[in-house]
């Protein structure tokens, strides 16, 4: 056993088996891991596993807010494993999935945060620029807890002009503050604490009553790539 697990501190035990969501015992959750930490050498410590996974879910599914599922299939580790686009909620599912898989203790974690750039597009359609529930992970290494965001993939962040998140293994990386023009971007006005599983029922119903055009979420993919992608927010750059 690691010397991380040693000293794991006892609120953080609970958050090493998989859930009825976090499903890091799934074949899809287990493959991912296995394929973003391909690279590692056998004997990589945990603190370097972490980064690599958060890297993983951070590049390797793109952001789109428009992915918003309806219903709680849409939630599964495993689901979202096999996914090209998604947005903040199912990829801390993933990424608390793919933690514990690797043997490292993370719990989802849930804030209101309010997003001073989202586009006209996007307020019109929530009728405000208040994102309840938006998803974060928090995790332990060397038992020291950490909170990380795998939300917006680098190459969105150098489209439109935010300032990506960076994981070091050593300091948080929650929330994008401000663009590259230091304007204010993400406000964090409510922390909703972390989950051993997310409460996907109550997250759901709380969206339907906050945002009654949340149908127009669900929007048709087919046809649109990376280049159409609407991320949510007002580019900086041009």
């Amino acid at each position: 056993m690691e010397r991380s697990r040693k000293i794991l501190p006892e609120e953080a035990q609970k958050f090493l088996s998989p859930t009825r969501f976090v499903e890091s015992d799934s074949p899809e959750v287990r493959g991912f891991v296995d394929k973003a930490l391909a690279s590692l050498a056998s004997d990589a410590s945990d603190r370097e596993k972490a980064v690599r996974l958060f890297e993983a879910v951070r590049d390797d599914i793109r952001y789109d807010p428009y992915t918003f599922e309806l219903e709680p299939e849409g939630y599964y580790a495993s689901r979202i494993a096999t996914m090209a686009s998604s947005f903040c909620v199912p990829k801390a599912i993933l990424l608390t999935a793919c933690l514990r898989a690797a043997g490292i203790p993370a719990a989802l974690g849930f804030a209101d945060v309010r997003n001073h750039l989202s586009t006209p597009k996007l307020r019109e359609l929530m009728g405000t620029d208040l994102f309840i529930f938006h998803g974060y992970v928090q995790l332990w290494l060397e038992g020291q807890p950490y909170k990380v965001t795998p939300a917006f993939n680098m190459e969105l962040c150098e489209r439109f002009g935010v300032k990506p998140l960076i994981f070091d293994g050593y300091h948080d990386a929650l929330f994008h503050e401000y663009d590259e023009k230091n304007r204010r971007h993400m406000e964090y006005v409510n922390d909703r604490g972390v989950f051993a599983d997310p409460p996907v029922e109550e997250y759901l119903q709380l969206f339907r009553e906050t945002y009654p055009k949340l149908g127009e979420f669900s929007r048709d993919r087919t046809g649109r790539g990376a280049e159409g992608v609407d991320a949510g927010f007002a580019p900086t750059r041009g």
